[in-house]
């Protein structure tokens, strides 16, 4: 059984009268990369900086690998790289890291491999101020994992990013999860995290909207799953179970059948080259966020756990 990383329970956190967290609960194995999603105010910041020790719990427990994260020792074991990092522009990119490394106790063989890892050796001794938003991004998660942290957060790590160098964090990212650190990206890029992700927690107004792998939302949003092939028109009229499926010359069916649907095309149907179009992590992302204004138009509060 794999160690528990993050363990969140019952967490609520106010702002004088604003309740910015409420009653939230969570466990995130170690070795695993969890995106946290939401909209903007709905709890993701106060999450990581309660994660990090920066802020207290108004009631309930946040503990990393264990531990309480206000103990000696737990922030050691955690990296961070803010949504807008930002250095002293006159430092140069050497400079930068190893300043970081002195303070961790990291030594300048590590802060050449990483310059030179993060493609920023021809840079090193240039001025942070002149440098793109894409290196200094990469300069501050090599400064993330100075310490080859077991808990890595990222806030926004590729936000105004071009395609390239979000792709090159996306592929570290990978590698630091395949060797066994545990990450938590915050990020409204669905797209990029999606087949990296073991989990995802979806956070609207400070609950918990979702948690679980990308199987176990499409099932607990009731999301449906797209079949196509040219011989259903056909096939609906003598197999009423399709025709309990079938709109605008497919079937649209629940995920949770899926098993059920797929086998019968099969066995029944001789239909072995269908087109399955699978609901995405953006899908069940706007189906949560459409859940819960709902609620909130009719007036009725969120209570603890998934909707």
């Amino acid at each position: 059984m794999s160690q528990i990383a993050v363990s969140v329970r019952q967490v609520s956190h106010f702002f004088d009268e604003r309740s910015a967290l409420n009653e939230l609960s969570f466990s995130l194995p170690s070795g695993q990369l969890m995106a946290l999603l939401g909209h903007n105010g709905a709890g993701k910041s106060t999450l990581i900086k309660m994660i990090l020790g920066l802020l207290r719990p108004t009631s309930g427990e946040v503990n990393v690998f264990g531990r309480a994260v206000t103990t000696s020792g737990a922030m050691t074991e955690i990296g961070y790289l803010p949504e807008n990092i930002s250095f002293y522009d006159k430092l140069t990119g050497h400079e930068v890291l190893s300043y970081f490394a002195a303070l961790k106790g990291i030594s300048k063989q590590t802060v050449n491999r990483l310059l030179e890892e993060f493609g920023l050796a021809y840079a090193q001794h240039k001025s942070v101020k002149d440098y793109s938003k894409g290196m200094k991004q990469r300069l501050g998660f090599a400064q993330a994992i100075l310490a080859r942290p077991r808990l890595l957060l990222l806030d926004e790590p590729t936000v105004g990013l071009d395609p390239q160098a979000s792709q090159f964090i996306y592929h570290k990212i990978k590698q630091l999860v395949t060797q066994g650190s545990t990450v938590i990206v915050c990020t409204h890029e669905l797209q990029l995290v999606e087949s990296q992700l073991d989990l995802a927690l979806i956070l609207g107004r400070g609950r918990r909207l979702a948690f679980g792998t990308l199987d176990e939302l499409l099932h607990s949003g009731n999301m449906n799953l797209r079949v196509e092939h040219p011989r259903l028109d056909s096939l609906v009229v003598t197999h009423p179970l399709l025709k309990s499926f079938y709109a605008d010359g497919g079937l649209n069916c629940p995920v949770s059948q899926r098993e059920v649907l797929m086998k019968y095309l099969i066995l029944e149907c001789q239909l072995y080259d269908v087109k399955v179009s699978t609901p995405d992590l953006a899908q069940v992302y706007h189906a949560k966020m459409a859940q819960m204004q709902v609620l909130n138009e009719l007036g009725l509060s969120l209570t603890p756990g998934d909707i």
